[in-house]
């Protein structure tokens, strides 16, 4: 059970190694909904970044069937400053995900590297 550790910074990276190596990335945003609503990364289409997610921690246990069932899909988890993220991505390891990374710093980080994400 392997969980990295992924910089905001990096995300547009490894989304451009994944889809080189044939799979489509995905994020997964574990915060809340209003959460979301103060700060947000947009969707991209898979040919062109990674798939976003939205699940909050609260209901993911309920919802695992939205994520992607192959067990090697990459997925990056994210939440406010990384913690619940990290906590989600090593349960998702635990299940079987064999591809599984934590966004350090979060959508705080996020926003110091992207200006157009707010700050909350």
């Amino acid at each position: 059970m392997t969980v990295s550790e992924l910089a905001p910074a990096q995300v547009a990276d490894w989304a451009e190694q994944v889809r080189a190596s044939g799979l489509t990335p995905y994020v997964l945003d574990v915060r809340e909904d209003w959460e979301r609503d103060a700060a947000h990364v947009q969707p991209q289409a898979a040919d062109q970044g990674f798939v976003l997610l939205t699940e909050p921690l609260s209901r993911l246990g309920a919802s695992l069937d939205r994520l992607p069932e192959d067990p090697d899909t990459p997925i990056a988890c994210l939440c406010h400053h990384g913690v619940r993220s990290f906590h989600v991505a090593h349960f998702l390891a635990q299940q079987g995900h064999d591809a599984v990374w934590n966004i350090t710093g979060g959508i705080d980080a996020w926003a110091l590297v992207d200006p157009t994400i707010g700050r909350y």
